[in-house]
C-alpha cells in the first residue's frame, strides 16, 4: 500500500475481496497519501468498501512531537475525514508498552475511549478497540481486556476482535461471546501454525477452529471481519488468496 495503493487495491479486488480495513492515517497524510475523496473514489472504482479503519491512542509520541489523526491528538480531522471516505468503525489498533501501565493507566484509557466514542457517535461512527494479547495478561489482579470492556459505555465502545491473539492468550471468544454479546462487530481472521513458535498463517492452515467461532457470529454481533496476517513467507498475495479460498469454502 505503501509504494503502490492503486495497484494493490486492483489486486485485492481480482483475488475476490470485498472490502478492506485502512490503517496508517496522520492528519496531514490521510489515506495512504491520499485526501478521503480521493481515497474513496479509488475504492469505488475497484469495487470495493473501506467499513473500518485503525487509528491510535496517541500518547507515544514520534521525534519528541504529538502524533496528528490520534485519539488524543487531531481527533476532530480524523473523525471527518473518516466519514467523508465511508468508514462506519474507527478502531484504536494498538497500545503501545509506553501506553499500558498499570490498571489505573488502563481506566484512563477507558475515560479516553469513552470520549472519543462520544465523538465518533456524533458523526455517525462506531468507535472500535482491538486486542492483543497482552490485555489478557492481569495487572494489579485484574485483566485488561475485562476492565476496557466493563469501564466503556457498550453503545460507544464496541470491539474488534483479533482471533489469533485471543487464542494466543488463551481465551475462549466463544466465552466473551456469551458474556458480552453484540459487542464485537469486527473481527481479525489470521490463523496460528502448529509450530511451537505458534506464528502467523493462513486461514485454515493452523490450529484456531474458525467453523466454531463464525457458529456464534450472530451472538457476537458480527459485522464485518478481516484478514489480516503480519508476516508472511511469501508475497502477501499468495497468503491472501490462500486465506480468501478458505473462508469461502469453509466459513461463510
Amino acid at each position: 500500500m505503501e509504494k503502490d495503493p492503486a495497484g494493490t487495491l486492483a489486486k485485492l479486488a481480482k483475488i475476490g475481496y470485498n472490502s478492506v480495513e485502512g490503517a496508517t492515517y496522520t492528519g496531514s497524510q490521510k489515506f495512504y497519501g491520499m485526501t478521503s475523496k480521493a481515497f474513496a473514489a479509488l475504492l469505488k472504482q475497484n469495487g470495493l468498501i473501506m467499513p473500518s479503519s485503525h487509528y491510535r491512542l496517541g500518547e507515544e509520541q514520534m521525534k519528541g512531537a504529538p502524533v496528528q489523526g490520534t485519539m488524543l491528538h487531531g481527533w476532530d480531522q480524523a473523525v471527518d475525514d473518516a466519514a467523508a471516505a465511508g468508514v462506519k468503525y474507527m478502531v484504536c489498533a494498538y497500545l503501545s508498552e509506553a501506553e499500558r501501565g498499570n490498571i489505573d493507566h488502563y481506566k484512563y484509557v477507558a475515560e479516553q475511549l469513552n470520549k472519543a466514542g462520544e465523538r465518533c457517535k456524533k458523526a455517525g461512527l462506531q468507535l472500535c478497540y482491538h486486542n492483543h494479547d497482552f490485555e489478557f495478561q492481569a495487572q494489579d489482579g485484574q485483566m485488561p481486556f475485562n476492565l476496557l470492556l466493563s469501564e466503556t459505555d457498550k453503545q460507544l465502545v464496541k470491539m474488534e476482535l483479533d482471533l489469533y491473539w485471543v487464542s494466543k492468550a488463551k481465551q475462549d471468544p466463544l466465552a466473551l461471546f456469551k458474556q458480552h454479546p453484540g459487542r464485537f462487530p469486527l473481527w481479525h481472521v489470521k490463523d496460528m501454525d502448529r509450530t511451537p513458535q505458534q506464528a502467523f498463517t493462513e486461514v485454515g492452515n493452523g490450529s484456531i477452529d474458525f467453523k466454531k467461532i463464525f457458529a456464534q457470529a450472530d451472538q457476537a454481533g458480527l459485522q464485518y471481519f478481516f484478514v489480516e496476517q503480519d508476516a508472511t513467507p511469501g508475497s502477501p498475495f499468495d497468503s491472501v488468496t490462500k486465506s480468501i479460498n478458505y473462508i469461502k469454502k469453509n466459513l461463510v
